[in-house]
């Protein structure tokens, strides 16, 4: 699933070609994502419309134009891109925006699970958004914040950091990796951290985020960035997905388990779960 550094590097190469551009066409090849597509509503709102901005919050893409916002998500396994000039629609293309500079673009989505909904005025108070954690990158979330949500917790660590009222966007990759940074095991208990240690992990969950974003996120299969390019942190992995693997810390062979139905990954060694820190 494209997480915060896959939806800001699809944000940021996009941009520069959507922003103050007029909308001037709008095909809708799929009715239905996650939920049906508005497609009369987004007609008489978005078309001869110019985009105003494009912002993200967590995972969603956040289009302004006309009255309103477009929202996106990419679900699962979506994808939102340039499509040249003379290039037919695949079978998963099943949005398609044409801009007055003849610039297409298109959502891509081969599991349908994503989203493409109209928001009438400002975004915030929208039912997808209002409730949503701090971002990551930006002061709201610290040390202290996790402290305060890690306290009388029993849930894992890992699950936690996945909570999107918590903090949004740090998928199971990053989350993988952050515990990994911070040397804690993914599955201590929450309420297990201490102050000093919630710092640290706020801080890792930032460092891996801004390496990922740096490398245009991780494509493990299906994702690619705006361009076509495949995200390169997978290069930099260091836990994720890499069971029997040694540590590049240690060398002692990544370790796997399953926590709320995910695979976590973590080295016995460097992420002691007895330890508190």
């Amino acid at each position: 699933m494209p997480e915060l550094p896959e939806v800001e590097t699809i944000r940021t190469g996009l941009a520069p070609c959507l922003i103050g551009r007029q909308i001037q066409a709008l095909e809708i090849r799929t009715p239905k994502l996650r939920w049906p597509i508005p497609e009369e509503t987004l007609r008489r709102h978005t078309l001869h419309q110019t985009i105003r901005t494009l912002e993200r919050r967590g995972k969603y893409l956040l289009a302004a134009c006309g009255p309103g916002h477009m929202l996106i998500h990419l679900g699962m396994s979506g994808r939102l891109f340039l499509l040249p000039p003379d290039a037919c629609a695949e079978r998963h293309d099943h949005v398609i925006w044409t801009l007055d500079d003849r610039t297409r673009f298109c959502l891509h989505d081969p599991r349908r699970f994503g989203a493409l909904l109209w928001i009438e005025g400002e975004w915030q108070g929208h039912p997808l958004l209002q409730e949503l954690g701090p971002e990551p990158l930006e002061e709201a979330f610290d040390g202290d914040h996790l402290y305060v949500w890690s306290r009388n917790r029993r849930v894992a660590i890992k699950t936690l950091l996945m909570n999107g009222r918590v903090v949004v966007g740090v998928g199971n990759i990053y989350a993988t990796e952050a515990l990994f940074l911070a040397g804690v095991h993914p599955a201590r208990p929450a309420h297990w951290l201490t102050r000093a240690c919630c710092g640290a992990l706020a801080e890792a969950i930032r460092q891996v985020l801004r390496a990922a974003i740096r490398q245009g996120g991780t494509t493990l299969r299906d994702y690619r960035q705006s361009d076509g390019r495949p995200g390169y942190f997978a290069l930099e992995l260091q836990a994720y997905g890499r069971t029997g693997a040694p540590c590049h810390r240690c060398a002692t062979p990544i370790a796997s388990l399953r926590l709320g139905q995910r695979s976590a990954f973590f080295c016995p060694r460097c992420q002691p779960l007895e330890e508190s820190n």
